[in-house]
C-alpha cells in the first residue's frame, strides 16, 4: 500500500513506464527512498551498536551505510544513462547503469573485507556486550523496515524491468537475514560469554561478500555480452513468423546497450520467387511494428530460399533425417540449396552449433567431412558445402 501511495503520488503518468523519462523517475524514487531509509536504519544500528558494545551490530550499521551510498549511485547511474545519443554513442549511454552498479558491488565487498579483519579481532580479544531492551527492539524495528525496502525495490524493479532496482531488492532482502542474525546474536549475550558477537560478524561479512561478489557477476554479464533474454527472443521469433510468406527465422544477434536499449538483427526466409517490392515492403513493416513491440531496434535480412521445388524439399528432408539420427551436435540447419547440373550437384546449407559444444577447427572439419559422407550414401554425386553457425541465443 505504502509503495503504491509513494509511486502515485511522486511519480507523474506512472503507468506510462515505456517512456523513457517515466522510467528514470522511478529509478530516481527507488534510489531517493533508499536513501533515506538506510541513513536512518545506519543512525539507529550505529547507536545500538554503541550503546551494546557489538561488534555485529556495527558491521550492520555501516553495511546500511554502504546501502545508502549505493542508492546515491544508482540515482547517478540513472542520470547518466539517460543521457541522449551523441556521435560518440550512437545507442546512447544506457550501459552506465551497468556501470554504476559494478561500482556499488565493489563498495560492497570492500565492506565485506572489513568487518571479516574486524570480527575476527573481537574473537581473539572478546569484550563484553551489554544487552538493552530499547536498543533490542530498536533492531526488530530496522528488521521490519528492510522488509519493506526489499518489496519496494522489488515493486518498482518489476515495474520497470530493472535489474539494479531487482538486484536491490535481494541484497535488502539479505539485510533482513544478517540483521536477524545480529539481534539474535545480542539476545544471546544475556546468557553466554562466549563470543557470538564476533562469530556472527564473520558470517556478516562473509554474506556481505558473496552479496558484493553476485552483483558484480549480475553487472559485469551485461557488459560483457551475455545471451540475450529468451523470451525476447522467442517473442522476436514468433513476431517475425507472423508476417505473410515468412517461413523461419536465423543468424538472430541481439545486442544489449542497457536496459530498455537493445539492437536486433534477423535472418528471414522468404520464397524466392516473390515480387521484391512485395516482400520489401513486409520486412519493412515488420522491422517497424516489431521495433516498436518489443522496445528493440530491429533490422531483417531477407534469404530467399526455394519452397516450391519437389527435388529441393525431398532432400533436405533426407538431410534433416540424418542429422536426427546420427548428428545430435547439430541444432538446426538453414539456407539449404541445390547447385549444379543432373551429373554432379552442390548441397550449400549452414548448420547451427550452440556453445555447450566445444569445437576446435580440426572437430569441424571432421564434423563436416563426416557430414559430407552421410550424405553420400545416399547420394553419392552430391557434394555437401557446409558453414557452420553458432547460435547467438540462449534458446533452446
Amino acid at each position: 500500500m505504502l509503495s503504491k501511495f509513494l509511486v502515485t503520488n511522486f511519480i507523474k503518468d506512472y503507468n506510462n513506464i515505456s517512456d523513457e523519462k517515466v522510467r528514470n523517475s522511478y529509478g530516481y524514487l527507488g534510489g531517493i527512498v533508499g536513501i533515506i531509509a538506510n541513513i536512518l536504519l545506519f543512525i539507529v544500528k550505529i547507536f545500538v551498536g554503541f550503546i551494546t558494545n557489538s561488534i555485529a551490530v556495527i558491521a550492520d550499521a555501516v553495511n546500511n551505510l554502504s546501502d545508502a551510498a549505493s542508492s546515491i549511485i544508482t540515482i547517478i547511474g540513472f542520470k547518466l544513462a539517460s543521457k541522449p545519443a551523441d556521435a560518440e554513442h550512437p545507442f546512447g549511454h544506457g550501459r552506465i547503469e551497468y556501470i554504476s552498479g559494478l561500482i556499488v558491488s565493489f563498495m560492497v565487498m570492500l565492506v565485506g573485507f572489513e568487518f571479516i579483519k574486524t570480527s575476527f579481532k573481537r574473537i581473539i580479544n572478546p569484550t563484553n556486550i551489554n544487552f538493552q531492551l530499547m536498543p533490542f527492539l530498536l533492531l526488530l524495528v530496522s528488521i521490519l523496515t528492510k522488509i519493506w525496502l526489499s518489496y519496494f525495490n522489488k515493486y518498482i524493479g518489476k515495474t520497470i524491468d530493472s535489474s539494479a532496482l531487482q538486484a536491490s531488492s535481494l541484497d535488502a532482502l539479505g539485510d533482513v537475514f544478517t540483521s536477524s542474525c545480529v539481534a539474535l546474536s545480542l539476545l544471546a549475550s544475556k546468557w553466554t560469554s562466549t563470543p557470538i558477537d564476533g562469530y556472527v560478524g564473520v558470517l556478516v561479512s562473509i554474506f556481505i561478500l558473496y552479496s558484493g561478489f553476485s552483483l558484480t557477476k549480475e553487472t559485469l554479464d551485461p557488459i560483457l555480452g551475455e545471451a540475450p533474454d529468451p523470451e525476447l527472443v522467442k517473442k522476436l521469433i514468433d513476431g517475425v513468423c507472423s508476417y505473410d510468406y515468412i517461413s523461419g527465422v536465423h543468424d538472430i544477434i541481439i545486442h544489449n546497450y542497457g536496459p530498455g536499449k537493445a539492437m536486433a538483427s534477423v535472418h528471414a526466409e522468404v520464397p524466392c520467387d516473390i515480387s521484391v517490392m512485395k516482400i520489401h515492403e513486409i520486412i519493412d513493416t515488420a522491422e517497424k511494428e516489431l521495433s516498436e513491440k518489443l522496445n528493440i531496434f530491429l533490422v531483417i535480412h531477407m534469404d530467399p530460399i526455394n519452397t516450391n521445388d519437389e527435388k529441393v524439399n525431398s532432400t533436405k528432408n533426407e538431410l534433416l533425417k540424418i542429422i536426427h539420427n546420427d548428428f545430435p551436435i547439430i541444432k538446426s540447419i538453414h539456407d539449404f540449396r541445390i547447385v549444379g547440373d543432373n551429373d554432379f550437384k552442390n548441397l550449400i546449407f549452414d548448420i547451427v552449433i550452440d556453445y555447450e559444444h566445444v569445437l576446435t577447427p580440426e572437430i569441424e572439419e571432421k564434423l563436416k567431412k563426416d557430414l559430407d559422407n552421410a550424405i553420400k550414401t545416399i547420394h553419392p554425386h552430391y557434394n555437401a558445402i557446409i558453414t557452420i553457425d553458432r547460435d547467438f541465443t540462449s534458446l533452446k
